[in-house]
């Protein structure tokens, strides 16, 4: 079960997925709001923390989860403030009770990771991709528009054309045709 901890929340933060089951981990650490709080009301404990990317929304929290929950932190680059394990592109990661796929996604950040399950028919895109054809920013320090078109390109040719559920980092999920919402983005994304 993923569930969205940030729902709801009037702050500057990330969405903030709490993917439970065998391995139950926190994605993203969204900022300035409860996590730790919105996390108890689910479970009791969790195991890691994994990052799409480290940009300040992203990361707020971070030392909240990992002081309450006593977790490592995994993202693409260990170079980043609070990350303590390395995740490949094209690694297994375990969330929940699903492998998924780590897609480098660079564009947005230069750090960014998609996870992709294909058993899950599940897409976790960080901000990569938003529903109704939205994108990530390329203006902010890392930006740049050409790579995040190929990264776009990239989830598009590896995720089925009936993927069941498409995690956000920013607004609502997507489980009504989310390839449809990944196939806009990559056509916006084009249109600059």
């Amino acid at each position: 079960m993923i569930t969205n901890l940030a729902r709801g929340v009037r702050a500057f933060t990330s969405n903030v997925f709490l993917v439970e089951g065998d391995r139950t981990v926190l994605v993203d650490a969204g900022n300035e709001f409860d996590v730790v709080g919105a996390a108890r009301e689910h479970v009791d404990d969790v195991d890691a923390l994994v990052m799409t990317h480290t940009h300040p929304d992203h990361v707020g929290n971070l030392p909240d989860i990992v002081a309450e929950f006593d977790v490592d932190v995994w993202g693409y680059d260990t170079d980043q403030s609070g990350v303590d394990h390395a995740i490949e592109d094209d690694e297994t990661v375990q969330l929940g009770d699903h492998d998924y796929r780590a897609l480098h996604t660079p564009g947005h950040k230069d750090d960014h990771l998609c996870f992709h399950s294909e058993a899950a028919s599940t897409l976790i895109a960080g901000d990569l991709i938003f529903a109704n054809g939205g994108f990530g920013r390329t203006d902010l320090a890392e930006g740049n528009r050409e790579v995040l078109i190929d990264s776009i390109e990239r989830v598009r040719s590896v995720v089925s054309e009936d993927l069941d559920e498409l995690h956000t980092g920013h607004g609502p999920s997507v489980q009504t045709n989310p390839y449809q919402d990944i196939e806009l983005a990559a056509q916006a994304a084009r249109m600059g």
